[in-house]
C-alpha cells in the first residue's frame, strides 16, 4: 500500500522499519516506537505536510511568475518593473459605480453602519488591486505559453478509501472525491450548493462518494446518518440525502416524513430506522475519517488531497483542474 502521506520521506517522519521500531520512550516495562507516536499523532502531521506544500507552492508561484517577467523583459529590452508597468498597471481601469455599489451592499453587515461614501476609497483600492492580481496571473498564464514552464512540485495525497459508500458521477472518472459530512453542520448545508457545482461543472469527470461525519455535538446528526442509510438500502440515497441538507427540522418525525416525500417504503424504512443496522458502517466512517485527518466538517479529499471546511467552488476546481491535467492516460 501506498505511503499514507506522499512526501513524508522527505520530512524524515517515516524511517527504516527498524527506525519506526526503535523507541523514542520507556514508562517502566513499557517502551513507546516510533511508529506508534506516529499513529497517534497522524492527523497532525498530515496537516502539517498540508501547510508545508501550501507554504512551498506558493513560493514557487512567486519564483516562477518573477522569472517569467525577467525572461521577458530581457526579450522586450526593458526592466521587469517596466514590463509589469506595461502590461499590468497601465491596463487597471476605473471601478465602475455599479461595481463599488456591489461590494458595498455585499459586506455592508460588516461596515458598522458605515456610509457609502465613508469606505468608498478603501473599496476602489481593493477593486483595483483585485484588477491588477488577475491581470498578472492573466499575462503571467500568457507567457507560461511563450517560456515552456513545468512543474514537478506535487501536493501530498491521502490513501482514503471509499468503503463501498454511496456514489454518483464517473464510474470511470480521473478524479475521485470522498466527503466527510454531517446533516446538521451549518458548513455542510453551505458547502453542498458547492458540491452540486462541482458535479455539474464536470460530470463524469468526477465521482463523489459520501461517507458519514456526524459530529457527537449535534443532537439529531447520528439519526439522520442512519436514516440516509436506510434509504440508501432502498435505493434512495441521493434523493434522501439532498433532503436532509435542505432540512432544517432533523427530527424522527421529521425523518420519517422526508422518506414520505422520497417514496420510500416506509414500513421497511421504520423498521430500519429502529433497528439501526448501519451502526458499524457509520463507525468506519468516523474511525476512518479520523485516522487521515478529519477533525470537523466538511472534509474533502480529492484524489486524496485534502480540502477542509466550506471552500467555495474556485479551490475545488483548482485541484480537480490539476489532478486532470496530470492524470494518467487510461
Amino acid at each position: 500500500m501506498r505511503a499514507v502521506i506522499v512526501g513524508v520521506l522527505a520530512l524524515g517522519l517515516v524511517g527504516s522499519a527498524a527506525a519506526a521500531d526503535a523507541p523514542v520512550a520507556a514508562v517502566g516495562s513499557r517502551s513507546i516506537t516510533r511508529a506508534e507516536l506516529e499513529a497517534h499523532v497522524k492527523p497532525k502531521l498530515i496537516e502539517i505536510e498540508s501547510e508545508k506544500y501550501d507554504a512551498l507552492k506558493e513560493g514557487l508561484d512567486e519564483m516562477i511568475g518573477d522569472e517569467l517577467l525577467k525572461q521577458e523583459a530581457a526579450a522586450r529590452k526593458i526592466s521587469p518593473e517596466e514590463l509589469e508597468k506595461q502590461e499590468v498597471t497601465a491596463k487597471i481601469t476605473e471601478p465602475t459605480d455599479a461595481e463599488i455599489q456591489k461590494v458595498y451592499d455585499d459586506n455592508k453587515a460588516q461596515l458598522g453602519g458605515q456610509t457609502l461614501e465613508q469606505v468608498k476609497p478603501r473599496i476602489v483600492q481593493f477593486l483595483k488591486q483585485q484588477a491588477a492580481a488577475q491581470k498578472r496571473e492573466e499575462f503571467l498564464t500568457s507567457l507560461k505559453g511563450k517560456y515552456k514552464t513545468t512543474v514537478a512540485l506535487r501536493p501530498p495525497v491521502v490513501e482514503v478509501s471509499g468503503a463501498g459508500r454511496p456514489e454518483r458521477g464517473g464510474a470511470n472518472a480521473k478524479v475521485t472525491i470522498i466527503e466527510f459530512s454531517d446533516y446538521e453542520c451549518p458548513f455542510c448545508k453551505r458547502a453542498e450548493a458547492t458540491v452540486e457545482q462541482v458535479m455539474t461543472t464536470y460530470g463524469d469527470k468526477v465521482k463523489l462518494i459520501y461517507r458519514d461525519y456526524p459530529l457527537p455535538f449535534h443532537q439529531h446528526a447520528r439519526g439522520a446518518a442512519e436514516a440516509a442509510n436506510c434509504a440508501n438500502a432502498q435505493g434512495k440515497f441521493w434523493e434522501y440525502n439532498k433532503k436532509l441538507f435542505a432540512a432544517q427540522d432533523l427530527s424522527p418525525d421529521k425523518l420519517k416524513s422526508m422518506a414520505d416525500e422520497v417514496k420510500l417504503d416506509r414500513a421497511k424504512f421504520d423498521d430500519c430506522l429502529d433497528k439501526k443496522p448501519y451502526k458499524d458502517a457509520i463507525d468506519k466512517d468516523i474511525a476512518d475519517g479520523s485516522a487521515v485527518g478529519v477533525n470537523g466538517t466538511p472534509a474533502f479529499f480529492i484524489n486524496g488531497r485534502m480540502l477542509s471546511g466550506a471552500q467555495p467552488f474556485d479551490k475545488f476546481k483548482e485541484i480537480i483542474d490539476d489532478e486532470l491535467a496530470n492524470a494518467k492516460p487510461s
